[in-house]
């Protein structure tokens, strides 16, 4: 299994909450290959990603990265 730990610094605690419930239900849509954990703390979300090969690590962190990207947009245009 391939690994990637990924923090992500919001402007505040309120943010991280709101960006980590809104993506939360793209991880009942499985992946294939990976097991994905998002967590938020504080003004920090939490991305844990296992993954059996580099380009499935790849895919689900590219979608992630994107869907956490779009929801942070959304909020700020509100």
């Amino acid at each position: 299994m391939i690994e990637a730990k990924i923090v992500i610094n919001m402007n505040s605690a309120l943010d991280a909450r709101i960006i980590g419930e809104s993506i939360s239900p793209e991880i009942k849509k499985k992946i294939p290959n990976s097991k994905i954990n998002i967590t938020f703390s504080d003004e920090k979300i939490f991305l844990d990603i296992c993954s059996k090969n580099l380009s499935s690590l790849r895919a689900a962190c590219n979608s992630y990265l994107r869907w956490i990207n779009t929801a942070n947009k959304v909020k700020n245009s509100i």
